[in-house]
């Protein structure tokens, strides 16, 4: 772990512990290159923007995170985080001059069993930035736990699905893939395997997806940059189509060479 290219001291980060304001990108590292490296850079610099009115030296990050990806075996998942240590809780308003912390731990091994899913009414707090504020996503997934599912499946007031805890979700529906249209984070994965589809020649389409016909459709998955395009078993404990199309994708997705660090 390391701020600015050093090490971290418990003071460094506890503006980070005590406020949560900030954002970050989650990303595989293998053989120190990064699946849609450009999309996380600009993830980076559009939420610096929107929560320090700030511009990001993202050659900078990109140093730093190779650093980082160096000093651990491959694959590893690398996290970048912007926060600024100097934020006035009292006047966040003031001149910001954010820190990068960057974080890195050992990728998971082989690909994940399809996931449970239960459906939970929440709606994060600013949805197109992907900020450090945990809170409410982890507690909905606890609650979903609780149930005996495996993950939360967030959906609004409106019962619109959305999105979960740390993933976009994408449904299948007569042969093509279909993203809900809601509030939710604009992921790289997702991205990626839009565009994965779109080469296969698959049609791809953003529309509301109630929360209530989740489970009608022809299969889901999700999508993230640690997991990449994991099948969902269940909704609401409604068994799902295992469906191929899924399979095509997954492997699309593990086929794209990424970009160097």
């Amino acid at each position: 772990m390391e701020l600015n290219g050093r090490p971290v001291s418990t003071g460094d980060i506890a503006p980070l512990a005590l406020q949560g304001y900030g954002h970050f990108t989650t990303m595989l590292v293998t053989d120190l290159r990064v699946r849609g490296l450009d999309l996380h850079m600009e993830r980076l610099s559009r939420d610096c923007l929107a929560l320090f009115g700030t511009e990001l030296d993202t050659v900078r990050v990109r140093e730093l995170a190779r650093r980082s990806a160096l000093a651990h075996p491959s694959p590893s998942v690398v996290r970048v985080t912007v926060f600024d240590p100097g934020l006035d809780l009292g006047r966040p308003s003031a001149r910001s001059v954010p820190s990068v912390l960057v974080t890195a731990r050992p990728a998971p091994e082989g690909p994940l069993p399809p996931v449970r899913l239960g459906t939970r009414m929440y709606t994060r707090d600013t949805p197109s930035v992907k900020g450090t504020g945990l809170f409410g996503s982890i507690r909905q997934r606890r609650a979903a736990q609780l149930e005996g599912h495996d993950d939360a499946l967030f959906h609004g007031v409106d019962g619109r699905i959305s999105e979960g805890p740390t993933w976009n979700i994408g449904f299948l529906d007569g042969g093509g893939l279909v993203w809900p249209q809601a509030p939710c984070l604009p992921g790289v994965t997702a991205e990626l395997v839009g565009r994965v589809a779109a080469g296969l020649g698959i049609p791809v389409s953003t529309r509301p997806i109630a929360a209530a016909a989740s489970a009608r459709t022809a299969g889901a998955f999700t999508a993230n940059a640690t997991t990449g395009v994991r099948p969902v078993a269940s909704i609401d404990g409604v068994p799902l189509p295992q469906a191929a199309l899924v399979r095509r994708l997954a492997a699309g997705y593990r086929e794209l060479p990424g970009d160097p660090l």
